[in-house]
């Protein structure tokens, strides 16, 4: 009996919470991190999507919208469009053959009605997700570069440093120029010559010939190359350069990674980077949140 009782007493009832049991909890307790409503992160969210967006779009890729016909059929009217703005970063210029965007080099969209930007395109152009509505982009197909002698006769093909250019880009029941023939010219270094694929309703290099440039468009107003027909989705497809312009003998110089721009007034789209930069965001604010909201500190 009394060897019972003293084993009884000598274990603590079961249950019993000890004090070094009850420190730790009140310690985890006081690391727990309490949970923030989805809300409040909401604000960060947006934050961290904008900022990549800008930088998506200052230094990567960029949408825009084509307004008009004279790049069909390569580009119809509705088109949407990424164009590469890395690759200039890199000291790459414009190829021959290329689709590139680029600012009016010299009033060529003079007249041309300027679309009113909603409250919406405003703020997003003075964060620089959107450019200036006062900003007139083009779209065209690079055919010669610094250096090269191009001329097109009445009835004749393109000739690009004395090689035919076959040119199955071109719309059909097009001539390659007989409405504006031009040349023998030589572009100047820095600059490119460029002419819309609807060739009888494109007002490109060949109808500038008289403006400050002289039709040339400087390879420092060239955007980026457009490199991707994103939208809509049963018209996507590539860009790539026309076989035409690897003919031997057709220029001594190494093709770069393409960038590109053309000369039918543009619209810009700002859901491409803006979709991106969402989409980067997202695992950004998720992490944090996953850290905020754990139990332990990790210590």
């Amino acid at each position: 009996m009394g060897d019972v009782a003293v084993g009884a007493r000598s274990g603590r009832d079961e249950g019993e919470e000890r004090p070094d049991d009850a420190e730790r909890e009140a310690e985890e307790g006081a690391d727990a991190k309490p949970h923030r409503s989805f809300w409040k992160e909401l604000p960060l969210l947006i934050g961290i999507a904008l900022l990549l967006a800008l930088l998506i779009k200052t230094f990567l890729v960029q949408a825009f919208s084509i307004p008009s016909d004279s790049m069909q059929n390569t580009l119809q009217r509705g088109d949407r469009v990424l164009v590469d703005k890395l690759t200039p970063w890199f000291g790459s210029e414009p190829e021959r053959g290329e689709v590139v965007v680029f600012h009016d080099p010299a009033s060529w969209l003079a007249g041309e009605p300027t679309p009113e930007p909603n409250f919406a395109q405003q703020i997003l152009s003075k964060i620089g997700l959107m450019p200036s509505a006062d900003e007139k982009d083009l779209i065209k197909r690079t055919i010669a570069i610094g250096g090269d002698t191009v001329e097109c006769k009445k009835g004749g093909p393109v000739v690009v440093n004395g090689k035919e250019l076959d040119e199955p880009y071109i719309y059909p029941g097009n001539t390659p120029c007989d409405d504006a023939p031009f040349g023998p010219i030589t572009v100047p270094k820095g600059k490119i010559w460029v002419m819309g694929d609807h060739r009888q309703n494109s007002q490109d290099s060949r109808y500038h010939m008289q403006d400050s440039t002289q039709g040339f468009v400087p390879v420092d107003k060239v955007v980026g190359r457009a490199v991707v027909v994103a939208w809509p989705i049963t018209r996507w497809a590539t860009l790539p350069i026309p076989d035409t312009f690897d003919q031997p003998g057709i220029g001594n110089q190494t093709k770069a990674t393409a960038m590109g721009l053309g000369a039918a007034g543009l619209a810009p789209v700002g859901l491409g980077p803006a979709a991106l930069g969402l989409a980067g965001a997202v695992p950004v604010v998720m992490w944090r949140r996953r850290r905020l909201t754990s139990g332990t500190t990790g210590r």
